[in-house]
C-alpha cells in the first residue's frame, strides 16, 4: 500500500502557484476596501433618503386632498351674502350678523372697501373674497344714475298724477319704460314673477338682482301689488324636504331646519313659530308668510 509523504500535498505547479497568488491578492485588496470604507454612512443615507421619500409622498398626498376639499368659489353679490354662506366664506358671526344689521337697514354696500367698514373683516381675507365680488351694473356707472335722480320722470310729471299699474300685470314694454330698466333687468323681474307664482309686496323688488335703490323708488312711484296673486301656497306642516328647499326664501338648509323642528315640536301653527328656526329671515317674515299655508 502505497503512501503519500505530507509535504506531497504542497507541490503545486507553476500555474497553481500563480493563481493562488492571485487569490491571496484579491482577498487583501477586498479586505482594504472594506477597512478604508465606511459602510454604514452610505446604508445609513439611503435609509434616510427612503424615509424622506416617503413622508414626501404622504404629504402630496395630503395637498391634494386638501385641495380637493376646498370650497370653489363663484361670482357673488356681497350684499346678499346668508349665515351659510358667509360661514364657507371664512367670516365670524359677528362679521355676518353686523352685515345682516346693516342690510336690514335697507343699505347696500357697493365696493370692497364699504364691505370690511360695514363687517369689520380683516385685509387678509377681504383680499381673499374681493376678486369674487360682482357688484349690479348701476354701481359702476353711478353719474348716470345721480343725473337722473335730478331729474326724474319730467316727461310723465306734466302729464299729472301718474296711475299705478299692478306690478303682477306689468308686461315688459311696461318695464322698459322705467329709466335703467332695459330688456334684461325687465326680463329679470318677469322671472322672479315667475319662480314665485307673483309678487306680494313691492318690497320685493328689492330681491331682484340688479336694482339700484334710485330704480326701485321710481318702481314704486308707478307700480304697486293692487290685490294679492292667486298664489299657490306651500302646506309648511306636510311638504317634504325637496319641495321645501325649491321655494325661493328658503334654501337647502333652512328646508332642513324646518323638517326637524316640525318633527321634534308638532305643527308650525304661524309665521312667528317659523322664526325660532335657526336661519329663518326674520326681515321678510311677513312676506313669507304669505306664501305658506300652516293648516
Amino acid at each position: 500500500m502505497n503512501f503519500k509523504t505530507p509535504g506531497s500535498f504542497f507541490n503545486f505547479t507553476r500555474e497553481q502557484r500563480t493563481g493562488i497568488f492571485g487569490l491571496f491578492v484579491i482577498i487583501i485588496l477586498f479586505q482594504t476596501i472594506y477597512f478604508f470604507t465606511d459602510i454604514s454612512y452610505a446604508t445609513k443615507e439611503y435609509s434616510d433618503k427612503q424615509k424622506w421619500l416617503s413622508l414626501q409622498s404622504e404629504v402630496d398626498s395630503m395637498k391634494i386632498e386638501a385641495s380637493k376639499s376646498l370650497p370653489k368659489i363663484y361670482p357673488f353679490n356681497p350684499n346678499f351674502i346668508t349665515d351659510y354662506k358667509g360661514y364657507k366664506l371664512g367670516m365670524s358671526v359677528k362679521e355676518i350678523d353686523r352685515l345682516l344689521s346693516f342690510r336690514k337697514e335697507n343699505k347696500y354696500v357697493n365696493s370692497p372697501k364699504e364691505f370690511q367698514n360695514v363687517t369689520k373683516i380683516s385685509d387678509s381675507l377681504l383680499n381673499v373674497l374681493s376678486p369674487y365680488f360682482k357688484f349690479p351694473e348701476w354701481v359702476n356707472n353711478k353719474k348716470e344714475f345721480k343725473e337722473f335722480t335730478k331729474y326724474p320722470n319730467q316727461a310723465i310729471a306734466t302729464k299729472g298724477k301718474n296711475v299705478l299699474i299692478d306690478i303682477n300685470q306689468a308686461t315688459k314694454e311696461d318695464l322698459i319704460k322705467i329709466y335703467g330698466i332695459g330688456e334684461a333687468i325687465s326680463l329679470r323681474i318677469l322671472k322672479q314673477k315667475e319662480i314665485l307664482g307673483g309678487f306680494v309686496s313691492m318690497e320685493q323688488m328689492n330681491d331682484v338682482w340688479g336694482l339700484s335703490p334710485e330704480v326701485i323708488e321710481n318702481l314704486n312711484l308707478h307700480f304697486k301689488v293692487s290685490t294679492l296673486p292667486n298664489i299657490k301656497k306651500i302646506d309648511v306642516n306636510n311638504a317634504s324636504l325637496k319641495e321645501l328647499s325649491q321655494f325661493y326664501y328658503f334654501r337647502y338648509a333652512l328646508a332642513k331646519e324646518i323638517v326637524t323642528y316640525r318633527s321634534m315640536n308638532g305643527d308650525i301653527n304661524n309665521i312667528e313659530d317659523l322664526t325660532k328656526i335657526k336661519g329663518f329671515p326674520v326681515d321678510k317674515a311677513r312676506i313669507i308668510g304669505l306664501y305658506l299655508d300652516f293648516n
